[in-house]
């Protein structure tokens, strides 16, 4: 999965490039479209044709940042497919981006062309990044989320911390997903599937059992900091915690009395998170 990566440096993360200004991509010949690159076997590009003038996206989602156009008729040169945001187009309807030879995507629902190979996936940042470096790039995110939905962003990195046990946890090393968001019958505006996952449940009485549940999926790692944010504010049962937004000890007290989570001890861990790593510097 995509490691997380510190924004204070302006760099995006999960195969996605800053740097890019609007641009109008002219068609490539044959020759120009396999040009050497990453993510299939022979290390070249496969080309394509887009079928009509299409966005040029950051992400794998209609809801990434415009990186650009690409008219139709043009020949591209595709690097390797990603799973993504559903899109119906005018070849097909699915789930498959296009990663280009630059980084960027574009939807295959627009493409014709041959069988694009998957990406392969980068380690899991449990693998690759130590605790300090976790807790600074999940803060940078969480600032993102705080400015946007007025989550503390202590709170936030905390809760990442927890709920993917530094990142290397099954759900997160697969789809992205740092917060244990479950899917409730469908995945939102920002998750693109759900998958199901043995997980534990606890009742009131502090009684827990193994259960299956569908957790949200996400194309990469701001997403699902971004839907954190989201799901909180926009569920009423969370509404009281928004009474305390510069107040993150408050907020995880009405976070956790609004049943976040079944465990009877996850207040109690999140908040021993926030001091011991002094989260709290991110809320400023």
């Amino acid at each position: 999965m995509t490691s997380l990566v510190a924004r204070r440096t302006a760099t995006m993360v999960v195969g996605a490039l800053v740097g890019f200004a609007p641009t109008f991509v002219p068609a490539m010949t044959p020759a120009q479209a396999a040009v050497p690159g990453k993510g299939n076997a022979a290390g070249r590009g496969i080309a394509g044709t887009v079928s009509t003038t299409l966005r040029i996206r950051r992400g794998p989602a209609t809801y990434s940042d415009q990186m650009g156009l690409v008219s139709g008729g043009a020949r591209v040169a595709l690097a390797c497919a990603v799973r993504g945001e559903l899109v119906t187009g005018t070849v097909q309807a699915t789930r498959q981006w296009d990663r280009l030879l630059d980084g960027r995507y574009i939807s295959h629902a627009y493409v014709h062309s041959g069988t694009v190979p998957v990406c392969a996936e980068p380690a899991p940042p449990a693998a690759s990044m130590t605790t300090a470096q976790f807790v600074e790039a999940a803060g940078a995110l969480a600032r993102e989320g705080r400015a946007e939905f007025d989550v503390p962003a202590s709170v936030t990195v905390a809760q990442a911390i927890l709920e993917s046990g530094w990142g290397g946890s099954q759900l997160t090393a697969n789809d992205h997903n740092f917060f244990g968001i479950k899917c409730f019958g469908w995945p939102g505006s920002i998750a693109v599937d759900c998958h199901t996952y043995r997980t534990t449940e606890c009742d009131g009485a502090g009684h827990c059992w193994q259960t299956d549940a569908q957790f949200r999926t996400y194309a990469t790692t701001p997403d699902s900091f971004r839907d954190h944010g989201l799901f909180l504010r926009a569920n009423s049962r969370y509404a009281p915690a928004f009474g305390y937004v510069t107040n993150a000890d408050q907020f995880l007290v009405e976070l956790c009395r609004a049943g976040y989570a079944t465990s009877p001890t996850y207040c109690t861990n999140l908040s021993g998170l926030m001091h011991q790593y002094n989260l709290y510097r991110f809320d400023s």
